[in-house]
């Protein structure tokens, strides 16, 4: 270890992984699992398959085991991928794996199948050394991701005797920034109500919920969110939907329906969320008949939450890459929610992005920087060779 990466083998894995179809919830989950498991087998890397309740394949788990005590780190990348949209939009077709001026082209090289050979390459060669380790290193393959489910890592974190560990690496590619949190988020459905009449009608005009739910999205819109100065990313409030009639001509809707998105910090919460939008809505009902009073429908998401610079996760990985790279990375919050934010939910602290150079992530012509792979391996790699030395304190 710490010597020559093998950037030959970790492309023919990435290679043999894209030319799986494993699209969350299109393509079967065997063929990609199938395709991972004989790599391991053949590099003596004993692996566990976490199966749902009806015996559908969740995700792989690779567990090695250091000669002494000492902390619990996971290796976490997805095996599915999103679907290939317009294929006519493609230079190369989304399952060749062509390779193009050091670019490797297909649908999951860079989310995340890149990590998963890289991730793959080093549980291998940390197998084969732990007698020079201290504690545990876990690799989970998650096949239910792009799914929104998260259906492999629930398996593992999840279980009755699932053991909480000390850190988290999420795969996420990017080579620019360290990403050490994220924000949360909560949804809402709202439902605004009117009084129905003909459209046509000159004495009985009704009271038109669309108008009301208009008004209501553009206060709503409007709204002023607290600023939370020891965070990256503001707090933000999206109407993402507003539906209201029959579709017809004839009818003045009695009823609107309003979707909000909610993105939180640790200073703007759920509850504070909530409170917020519960005084909007109220501040608009006031103007009419308690009985039409606006219904909120809350949808549970995830809190907002960053890794402190100091955890040893975060300071090992930062120190690492920037001996990798030659340049110190900054350690940066996600806009989007991710796995990172479940996990934080549970307690266990999560990095949710570093890895290879890419483009094209969920669109056409998704790709891989190849010459990325190399540097991202060895970051990793000295990153767990500092978290596992023998008499390494815990976080």
């Amino acid at each position: 270890m710490t010597g020559a990466v093998d950037t030959a083998s970790i492309v023919e894995l990435l290679t043999a992984l894209v030319r799986v179809p494993s699209r969350g919830g299109i393509d079967t989950r065997a063929p990609v699992l199938e395709c991972i498991e004989a790599w391991f087998s053949a590099h003596h890397v004993h692996t566990r398959r976490l199966v749902s309740a009806d015996g559908a394949p969740l995700a792989l788990h690779i567990e090695i085991r250091g000669a002494s005590a000492g902390p619990h780190y996971v290796l976490n990348a997805s095996l599915d991928t999103a679907s290939f949209g317009d294929e006519s939009m493609w230079a190369y077709p989304p399952l060749a794996a062509h390779i193009e001026n050091g670019w490797l082209y297909g649908r999951g090289s860079a989310d995340s199948k890149a990590a998963v050979a890289i991730f793959a390459h080093l549980a291998a060669a940390f197998a084969q050394r732990t007698d020079t380790l201290a504690g545990t290193l876990c690799v989970l393959f998650d096949l239910d991701e792009h799914t929104g489910r998260f259906g492999g890592a629930r398996a593992f974190f999840d279980a009755p005797d699932a053991v909480k560990p000390d850190g988290v690496f999420i795969g996420y590619p990017g080579l620019d920034r360290i990403i050490v949190g994220a924000r949360g988020f909560i949804r809402a459905r709202l439902v605004v109500r009117g009084i129905a009449a003909h459209s046509g009608a000159s004495s009985t005009r009704g009271l038109n919920a669309a108008i009301r739910g208009a008004r209501l999205a553009a206060a709503l819109n409007a709204a002023t969110l607290p600023v939370d100065r020891a965070f990256d990313r503001p707090a933000q409030l999206t109407v993402t939907g507003i539906r209201a009639g029959d579709g017809t001509f004839t009818s003045v809707p009695d009823r609107c329906e309003l979707t909000l998105d909610c993105r939180l910090t640790p200073g703007f919460d759920a509850v504070e969320a909530r409170r917020l939008i519960e005084g909007i809505v109220c501040d608009q009902d006031a103007q009419h008949d308690p009985s039409l009073a606006t219904s909120i429908e809350w949808i549970d998401g995830w809190p907002a939450y960053r890794v402190p610079e100091s955890h040893p996760m975060a300071h090992a990985l930062y120190h690492a890459a920037r001996n990798a790279l030659g340049a110190a990375l900054p350690l940066a919050v996600a806009g989007p929610s991710n796995i990172g934010n479940y996990l934080a939910s549970l307690g266990v602290p999560a990095l949710c992005g570093f890895g290879v150079r890419c483009e094209g992530i969920h669109a056409a012509n998704e790709r891989v920087e190849l010459a990325s792979i190399a540097p991202v391996y060895r970051a990793y790699e000295h990153a767990l060779l500092t978290l596992l030395a023998p008499d390494k304190p815990r976080a």
